[in-house]
């Protein structure tokens, strides 16, 4: 499949949420996966605003990404943090340069392989409900064409998470945050169950729960649910799975 043609599926996925059992945590889990195959990045990140304006990170392009938003959150400061509260991207940032800015978040960074990042918010007007992060191996940082295309993606799950709160009204969207916290700490313990029973790496272990949620029609959190209980058996996962697509780490 060439690059035009996954952007145009990748556009199809995110505007695919008027679904009864829309599951907000696969459907950013699509837009992180989808901004390494389309962007030149290395790891994706997504983090959401819960009640209070508190950040949750919610989905991740792999397991270095998703422990570094967590770190992030953690610590209060990052190119995430500024994105939400501004509401402005924070664009090509070298992280050797940004050493006084962040303190605690750019060394860790830079520990995991990272020198540069992006942040583009989650915005629909004045309405900002997150941030998406981008991190880069080198330096040079994204071009402007690129930085319009993961704004558009951005723009696009931002919609796809708004319509969901106009169709189903009242305050659904913080208790669908607040639900896409718990699901993500249940999913969390799902993929150390997964990692242990199969001998697997974490985000090997997250791609067979995903793949299998898929293949079953349920929703990963039920799923994740029942194999971090011991109720669904981590080898027959392994065994009735369908080979997912190989998506890049």
């Amino acid at each position: 499949m060439n690059r035009e043609q996954r952007l145009a599926d990748t556009f199809v996925e995110l505007a695919d949420t008027l679904i009864d059992d829309f599951d907000i945590i696969d459907f950013l889990q699509v837009l992180a996966v989808r901004c390494v195959e389309l962007l030149d990045v290395e790891a994706a990140g997504i983090v959401l605003a819960g009640p209070g304006r508190t950040l949750m990170t919610v989905a991740a392009s792999d397991e270095r990404a998703r422990l570094l938003e967590l770190f992030e959150v953690q610590n209060d400061e990052g190119p995430c943090r500024d994105c939400y509260r501004l509401g402005t991207a924070v664009v090509n940032v070298d992280l050797d340069h940004e050493r006084a800015r962040w303190p605690r978040f750019a060394p860790r960074a830079i520990a995991e392989g990272f020198s540069s990042a992006n942040a583009l918010p989650l915005r629909l007007r004045s309405q900002v409900v997150g941030s998406l992060n981008l991190f880069h191996a080198g330096t040079g940082g994204l071009g402007n064409a690129e930085l319009r295309l993961a704004q558009a993606l951005a723009d696009a799950a931002t919609i796809g998470i708004l319509q969901q709160r106009t169709v189903r009204r009242g305050e659904v969207l913080a208790g669908q945050l607040q639900l896409a916290l718990t699901s993500r700490i249940i999913i969390e313990q799902a993929k150390g169950v997964l990692a242990e029973r199969l001998q697997i790496s974490t985000d090997d272990a997250f791609q067979k729960l995903r793949a299998a949620a898929r293949s079953r029609n349920r929703l990963l959190s039920d799923l994740a649910r029942e194999v971090a209980s011991g109720s669904a058996d981590a080898v027959q996962l392994l065994l009735q799975a369908p080979r997912e697509r190989s998506e890049p780490r």
